[in-house]
């Protein structure tokens, strides 16, 4: 007698392939696409926001002596998470770099995505906001040449919050990338090791034209700073305290 195969277990690997795949299904349509000027336009909006948003409560912020010493920051809002037995986080944001010195002015944005598995159990989707501290150009060439796997090329670690950073800290922070994500109105340091940030080909070519690349786009005498990222790029170089607001 043959026997029913109901209720027979699917295999782990078969549930993991079915949580990715939905995951994608939901986040693919607008994440996937390619970007025009007017998304890029957009994403720079969103990244000021995020970043006026997060400062605005300094005892719960990233700690000034952070951001002074940040040779490079990415801001990637809305990153969108799927999970099913297994997740996948999808978004698409800005890096920028200081130019010509550790204390230089914030030159122009590298528009960048991001994403990679992570295992769970919840059920939906998500969206958060994820900044990303680099407190050396170092971890960035591997950016600019290939994939960029946190937690792989450069070590990575959840960044503190508030007003001022512990001294005792400092050695450690000074060598990895510090991460931070936002979601339902929480800001903490995050652990997104795994996930992979590469250069937005498609966003960058409609911002700056086609021949230009990665590299020349955060170098010193590469691109100019496009007139949309004026507001993010003096939020930056404004003490967090003294930010003015983005405009409604």
């Amino acid at each position: 007698m043959r026997k029913h195969t109901w209720g027979r277990m699917v295999p782990t690997a078969g549930v993991a392939a079915l949580g990715l795949a939905l995951g994608l299904a939901l986040v693919a349509p607008t994440l996937l696409r390619a970007s025009t000027k007017d998304d890029d336009i957009a994403r720079l909006q969103a990244a000021t926001t995020v970043f006026h948003e997060v400062m605005a409560t300094p005892d719960k912020a990233i700690p000034q002596e952070i951001l002074e010493g940040a040779q490079c920051i990415a801001i990637i809002p809305g990153v969108k998470k799927a999970a099913l037995g297994i997740g996948g986080d999808y978004g698409k944001g800005i890096v920028t770099c200081r130019q010509g010195s550790k204390t230089g002015p914030w030159g122009p944005p590298l528009f960048v995505t991001i994403g990679g598995g992570s295992w769970g159990f919840q059920i939906g989707v998500q969206s958060s906001d994820v900044i990303m501290v680099f407190p050396n150009r170092n971890q960035l060439d591997s950016l600019l040449s290939s994939k960029f796997r946190i937690g792989a090329e450069a070590a990575a670690a959840a960044g503190p919050v508030g007003r001022h950073v512990a001294a005792a800290t400092d050695a450690r922070l000074n060598s990895e990338i510090l991460t931070y994500g936002r979601s339902k109105g929480a800001f903490a340091g995050i652990s997104i090791s795994g996930a992979v940030v590469q250069p937005d080909s498609d966003g960058n070519a409609a911002m700056y034209g086609e021949n230009i690349s990665p590299k020349n786009i955060l170098s010193a005498n590469g691109a100019r700073v496009p007139p949309s990222a004026h507001p993010l790029i003096r939020a930056l170089a404004l003490q967090p305290s003294t930010a003015p607001a983005p405009p409604h």
